[in-house]
């Protein structure tokens, strides 16, 4: 295994609790992060061919940059300290300069403003110790090409790739996140759906904010969102063209609709109806718009999440006496339960304090959680056997998670004191790496799109 291969492996391991084996094969421990040390990258401005917009091709550099290095497992080195200017993406580095401000990997690159006004952007990736380039889907390097004003999708696309080499982990920064864009006084809060890169960037409103919406979901084909809106006074679920603009109401319950999810294919919406003061859950098809009652309890049953497979439900109920969550089998069937016996509904968390919003990760083997204990909000994780949990973040208020379509990273909203508004936050499986992300108003209920295509 090279030196940088190696250095990653211990930097992904480390920074998410697992430990390489001799093959490098990466396994679950139970210990925390321990020394982590973040993988220097040097990633110096993309060479200008064929064109003078080196500002274009600067802010494409920046954009590969900022994604690698909002991961935590990257250290971007600083461009004052490259002895090396003259890069070409057709001409080997010379290493020796590399390695002497400890640089493991090195990206190329190149900018083409084209005859016809499209932009074509080049890179190789470097393993500067073994003094080799590292292929990327089994070719030296990649190019890949588009309209300028599409540029910001390039370079995603290429810190999507890089990350993927160096990792072996699929890629999640060519996404976007919907969100409850928040403005005015809290008891005349103006909440509109809004929606806006991975990094933040394009931010955009899709409601004008005459009706409040709240929990909006994407669908797995990231065209379509459902969410719940007030529209005509009365809690309803929604679906959302993003393409069109287009807004319909989703069925005719009777009562209140909210806590709305699509199922794994995109076909269904899972959801929870309250009528006559008991909620349950619903899954709704979208192209029969025939509704199947999936729980019928006096308890409290929301929130309601389908895991990869489409075999199974985590939700939220207080059957037990307080929140906790629950796994069901999504035909209804019985299972075997955790704690031994069969049921229904499978309660998986045991531990003190108040549980719900659950999210079953896109890899399966975790459902993501907001906990209510001692005054404070936690987001956690635990394994779908209830073992496992581990809380990766406390505030005052911290609810809402939705994963990154990879399963590694968890954006939530947070409070961080009475009377501060919500904004947007990230964190990794670690924990360690808490980043906010900006956005140009107060947000909540975030959700992660699909990768775009």
């Amino acid at each position: 295994m090279t030196r940088l291969l190696l250095a990653l492996v211990m930097a992904f391991t480390a920074a998410i609790g697992l430990a390489p084996t001799a093959s490098a094969e990466l396994k679950v421990l139970v210990e925390g992060p321990g020394n982590f040390k973040p993988v220097p990258l040097a990633i110096p401005d993309f060479e200008v061919r064929g064109g003078t917009n080196t500002d274009l091709a600067r802010q494409i550099a920046d954009v590969v940059r900022n994604d690698l290095e909002s991961t935590g497992l990257f250290e971007m080195q600083n461009p004052a300290s490259f002895i090396q200017k003259d890069l070409s993406i057709d001409v080997q580095p010379r290493f020796a300069d590399w390695k002497i401000i400890k640089t493991d990997g090195l990206v190329v690159g190149a900018f083409e403003e084209l005859p016809d006004g499209k932009i074509a952007v080049s890179f190789r990736l470097w393993d500067v110790y073994a003094g080799d380039v590292m292929r990327i889907n089994g070719q030296p390097g990649r190019r890949l090409t588009t309209t300028p004003d599409n540029w910001r999708r390039i370079a995603h696309k290429i810190a999507d790739s890089i990350y993927t080499r160096l990792t072996g982990e699929d890629p999640y920064f060519d996404t976007r996140i919907v969100y409850i864009a928040e403005t005015g006084p809290k008891l005349n809060r103006v909440k509109r759906l809004a929606i806006m890169d991975s990094d933040g960037a394009n931010q955009q409103y899709l409601t004008p904010g005459t009706n409040t919406v709240l929990t909006p979901r994407f669908s797995p084909s990231a065209q379509e969102i459902t969410y719940m809106s007030y529209e005509g006074g009365k809690p309803r679920v929604y679906l959302f063209n993003i393409e069109t603009g287009r807004q319909e109401l989703l069925g005719n319950f009777p009562g209140m609709t909210f806590a709305p999810r699509f199922s794994r294919d995109g076909e269904s919406v899972l959801l929870t109806q309250a009528n006559n003061g008991n909620s349950d859950l619903y899954i709704m098809n979208l192209q029969t718009r025939q509704s199947r009652r999936l729980t019928d309890h006096p308890a409290i049953d929301t929130s309601p999440s389908m895991s990869p497979d489409g075999k199974a439900i985590v939700f939220t109920s207080d059957r037990g006496g307080s929140p906790q969550l629950y796994i069901m089998n999504t035909d209804g069937s019985p299972r075997t339960c955790p704690s031994g016996g069969r049921d229904v509904a499978c309660r998986i968390t045991f531990n003190k304090g108040q549980y719900s919003t659950p999210v079953w990760s896109p890899r399966g083997d975790l459902v993501a959680f907001t906990k209510q204990l001692g005054g404070k909000f936690y987001i956690g994780v635990i394994g779908t056997d209830g073992t496992g949990e581990r809380l990766l973040t406390e505030a005052y208020l911290d609810e809402g998670p939705d994963w990154s379509p990879n399963g590694r990273v968890i954006v939530y909203f947070r409070e961080s004191r009475p009377g501060a508004g919500p904004q947007l936050w990230s964190v990794d499986l670690s924990g360690r790496n808490e980043r906010r992300l900006q956005t140009q108003t107060e947000a909540s209920d975030p959700a992660w799109s699909p990768l775009l295509q």
